[in-house]
């Protein structure tokens, strides 16, 4: 079997008027953490929206596990092992931490009860809060809750669509550690990222949209090591 779990080939998506992605390609690998970065409008989330199936494509096809899932619905995605984590209304507030993640193994009809404990070690302040209201946490924690939700469907592959967004310094480099950790798992993670920099220093990958294309492609050292990328996208 080879070590490629996904692969997105030619994807392109457009709205009246405007090309969102041009021929986008890359392929995932096991264990790895690929980040897919660039400006405001350069097609990040429309990329991510487009691989989960919550949007139709133009062109392209996205295989999974040696699978075409191109066509199937976001739902069906998810049972193939596909986990998505939405950067924003990604919890239930007015459910409990504990019933939140327990929502996340919705469509599973094996015990899930090592899952959640095994989201519990990596996310200890959920044990804690585990009989408090999702909607009562720090967005931080919320954070966690959102991609612990996404991990008791035991995914093969973890989209974080800009989990940092909104938290500060402090709780970002936590966030950051936790995503470390979960592909450390055997969970390959692609996640769309504001912080770029930070990104790329954990990234075995990363992607730099311009335009809806991919216009730089490299390690996280590399990216964050090439002229190009450091004045247009790093500050200098």
């Amino acid at each position: 079997m080879t070590d490629v779990l996904m692969e997105i080939r030619g994807l392109s998506k457009s709205y009246p008027g405007v090309v969102a992605n041009d021929d986008v390609s890359f392929d995932i690998g096991q264990h790895e953490i690929h980040a897919l970065l660039g400006e405001n409008g350069a097609g990040k989330s429309t990329a991510m929206k487009a691989v989960f199936g919550m949007l139709r494509l133009r062109e392209g096809q996205v295989r999974l596990d040696g699978d075409d899932i191109s066509h199937l619905s976001p739902q069906d995605r998810v049972a193939k092992g596909m986990g998505f984590v939405p950067q924003t209304n990604n919890i239930f507030t007015s459910m409990t931490v504990q019933e939140n993640l327990e929502m996340g193994a919705f469509i599973r009809r094996d015990d899930f009860r090592e899952t959640l404990e095994q989201v519990y070690d990596l996310f200890p302040i959920l044990r804690d809060k585990r009989r408090q209201a999702a909607g009562e946490l720090s967005g931080g924690q919320r954070q966690q809750v959102a991609v612990g939700r996404a991990l008791m469907t035991k995914p093969k592959l973890l989209m974080l669509d800009e989990p940092t967004a909104g938290v500060s310094p402090i709780v970002m480099d936590e966030l950051f550690d936790r995503i470390i950790e979960v592909a450390r798992t055997g969970i390959p993670i692609l996640m769309v990222e504001q912080n770029a920099r930070q990104a790329l220093s954990i990234a075995d990958k990363g992607y730099v949209l311009v335009q809806g294309r991919n216009a730089f492609t490299g390690s996280g050292a590399e990216l964050l090591n090439n002229p190009e990328v450091r004045k247009s996208f790093l500050g200098g």
